[in-house]
């Protein structure tokens, strides 16, 4: 299994340059909504804080996954361990 997956620079690229274009149409549907500005601010304050919420959530899957092999790996090594033990001695 390949642990270490590096993406092209082209792909870093379009996912930066996908966000900010995604939050800037969001930004400008929103400051040309024709309601007040007290409910403007409400939607930009949701879809600041959605965008947290995603970037968290994001976080913690893949740390809980990282974390999940990592534990997986040491018991396996365990268990590598004391077959290769249990071989040597007859």
């Amino acid at each position: 299994m390949n642990q270490n997956v590096q993406h092209s620079s082209a792909w870093v690229t379009f996912t930066y340059v996908s966000f900010g274009a995604s939050a800037f149409m969001v930004a400008l549907g929103v400051y040309f909504l024709p309601v007040d500005l007290w409910i403007k601010g409400y939607l930009a304050m949701g879809i600041l804080m959605l965008v947290q919420c995603c970037v968290t959530l994001t976080k913690t899957v893949r740390d809980m996954h990282e974390s999940s092999r990592m534990v997986n790996r040491i018991e396996d090594a365990k268990a590598e361990r004391l077959l290769m033990e249990v071989s040597k001695n007859p």
